[in-house]
């Protein structure tokens, strides 16, 4: 279309036995935030790297234009030298170098191997205050959390004056006042002339920022629409192929016997001495009950799970009850026998084996209960991972594939797989949703209520508000490593929840 920076058209990528996109087409015009969304798996990521040159013209069919003139992407290096910059949902960061050092690599002051350490960092100052974010250019990237680390990966994009810049879930890690300064800053680089290619499954972020839609579903192109247009009720129809009626389908559950009782939990903050980033919390869990825990990013939440389940140890003070008796759990392999599962919030670091099949990794924590003499029951195995995998209707062409070639909503699938074979009577979920779209959040939100309705009790962990809100059936808030609110039924609101979380 005339008047378009940017088109892509006709793009075609293929994998062995995979059509990841087939003929799409896109254009982006002078100081827009186009939104595109779809499920996992829909092609965005796909099409995003064939942009950004991850994928050269040699992988892919069709064509890219910028400015009326057709180009031929040979390298990452010829897509910024057009004046386009990705920022990945997966950072990669120097993390025991500064913050200086990480904006400006490969472009540092100074002359003939001597950096110009005052000039970089007046520079980075100059960055750091045009997004508001409050740090100094000398710390060391470790010491940031993953929000504030996200916000890193785009000044250094920034950093390089880009034409048009491709942003993947940027919002995932970042915590509400980190998305404000975050949708801030968008808003001033439209009015600049930069253009920006936004991917998020959050659909309010879209209403938000976007100025136009693009839907992708099974690597093709479904829609585009003026944001002012279209309904969210739409969009998520278009995005799945078909009408998700409820997308929060909490059902009743009629609650049993106290499970899990914790007392006087306190857990030492990991980097400032004499500091708690959990002080004297308690709480009790019941039969088939969806406790939710809210609160703001570093309220000590995911630190709770961590404790209790025995992944946290160092200086952790804590009472743990289960039906009463009271048990000393010292390490995960403790917890797992008392029947505790944990699916935990970066489930790529800590929730599958990369290099395992999808069946390898949902017996994982069931192999104790696959015994052949001294190897495993592989008929067996391969009986009780067929059934979790029909069950959890995995999305892959065998449970032979490699988990890492599944989309992040089959992943979460297989991880909540892999601790419902190991039959836990207690589970804890942190964020099960974080980073998975709309049907697939729907599919586990049902998974969610069968678990109850049999019994299982879940503590659930969720920075969504409507997620925490509608699937609870009680939740405690914390803010600064307090307990600070507790709510059952229809007193749990989203007024209520910030009112606690924000409390001092």
């Amino acid at each position: 279309m005339s008047g378009a920076i940017l088109e892509m058209r006709h793009i075609t990528k293929r994998f062995p036995g995979v059509i990841a996109l087939k003929d799409v087409s896109i254009e982006l015009f002078k100081g827009e935030i186009l939104a595109i969304c779809g499920e996992n798996g829909a092609g965005k990521s796909t099409l995003m790297k064939v942009l950004s040159g991850t994928y050269t013209n040699k992988d892919y069919e069709g064509e890219i234009w910028i400015d009326g003139t057709k180009r031929e992407f040979t390298s990452v290096h010829v897509a910024e030298e057009c004046g386009i910059e990705m920022v990945y949902q997966e950072l990669n960061m120097m993390l025991d170098s500064s913050i200086a050092e990480n904006i400006f690599v490969g472009n540092l002051p100074g002359k003939v191997g001597f950096v110009d350490y005052k000039t970089l960092y007046q520079n980075t100052e100059k960055i750091l205050n045009e997004i508001g974010l409050a740090v100094s250019p000398k710390e060391k990237a470790r010491s940031l959390n993953s929000g504030q680390l996200q916000m890193l990966a785009i000044m250094r994009a920034l950093r390089k004056n880009p034409r048009i810049i491709v942003m993947d879930e940027p919002t995932s890690a970042l915590s509400d006042t980190e998305v404000d300064l975050l949708m801030g800053f968008l808003n001033n680089l439209r009015k600049r002339g930069i253009s920006c290619i936004f991917i998020t499954h959050k659909l309010d972020e879209i209403f938000r920022i976007a100025d136009r839609v693009v839907v992708m579903r099974d690597g093709q192109f479904i829609s585009s629409n003026s944001v002012a247009r279209v309904q969210q009720a739409q969009l998520i129809e278009e995005m799945v192929g078909r009408k998700v009626e409820n997308l929060y389908p909490k059902e009743k559950v009629e609650l049993g016997e106290e499970v899990l009782r914790v007392e006087g939990l306190s857990v030492p903050h990991p980097t400032i001495q004499g500091k708690n980033i959990v002080e004297n919390v308690g709480f009790s869990l019941k039969r088939g009950e969806i406790l939710g825990i809210g609160g703001l990013v570093g309220a000590g939440r995911s630190e709770i799970l961590g404790a209790i389940f025995g992944q946290i140890t160092r200086g952790v003070q804590k009472k743990v009850y289960i039906h009463g008796k009271e048990v000393e759990i010292r390490s995960p392999k403790d917890a797992i026998r008392l029947g505790i599962g944990f699916v935990t919030e970066e489930r790529k670091r800590t929730g599958f084996v990369w290099v395992f099949s999808i069946r390898e990794n949902l017996t994982l924590c069931a192999l104790r209960d696959l015994p052949k003499r001294y190897f495993i029951d592989k008929k067996e195995e391969r009986k009780q991972a067929s059934t979790m995998f029909e069950r959890l209707r995995v999305k892959a062409p065998s449970m032979e594939t490699i988990i890492v070639n599944l989309s992040g909503g089959n992943q979460q699938k297989v991880v909540l797989g892999k601790w419902l074979l190991a039959k836990p009577e207690i589970l804890f979920v942190d964020e099960p949703t974080k980073g998975i779209d709309v049907g697939a959040k729907a599919e586990i939100y049902k998974l969610m209520n069968e678990l109850a309705q049999s019994g299982m009790s879940i503590v659930m962990v969720s920075s969504d508000m409507p997620e925490l809100v509608s699937m609870s059936d009680r939740c405690v808030v914390l803010s600064n490593g307090r307990m600070t609110g507790e709510f059952t039924g229809s007193e749990i609101t989203q007024e209520n929840v910030m009112r606690a979380a924000i409390a001092q």
